[in-house]
C-alpha cells in the first residue's frame, strides 16, 4: 500500500457538528504550518510552526477564503466563549 505523502502531511478533514453548524476539519502538523495565521478564537497569532487546525463549513458551498486557521484549544472552547474581539494589527499583544 502506497501512502500518499501530501495527505499524511496536510491531515484527513473530518467532519464536525456544532450549534453553528457542520464543519470540515483538518489538524496540520508543526512541520506542514509555514505561514503566521490570525486564530479568530483569541485573535492571536498562530506562527509557522505550531500545530494547529483548519476549518470551514462542510456544506460546500464556501471556497478557500472561508477557511480559517485555530489553536486547537480555542477550537474546542468555541462553544463556551462569547466571539472572539477584533484588534487592530497595531495594537499591543498581551501573552
Amino acid at each position: 500500500m502506497q501512502v500518499d505523502s501530501e495527505r499524511v502531511r496536510q491531515g484527513v478533514a473530518s467532519v464536525q457538528q456544532w450549534r453553528d453548524g457542520e464543519w470540515q476539519v483538518r489538524g496540520i502538523s508543526g512541520g506542514s504550518a509555514t505561514k503566521t495565521y490570525r486564530c479568530p478564537g483569541c485573535d492571536q497569532e498562530i506562527r509557522p510552526g505550531v500545530a494547529h487546525l483548519v476549518a470551514w463549513p462542510a456544506d460546500g458551498r464556501g471556497d478557500l477564503t472561508d477557511r480559517r486557521h485555530w489553536h486547537s484549544g480555542c477550537w474546542r472552547a468555541r462553544d463556551r466563549r462569547g466571539p472572539g474581539i477584533q484588534r487592530g494589527r497595531g495594537a499591543p499583544r498581551y501573552g
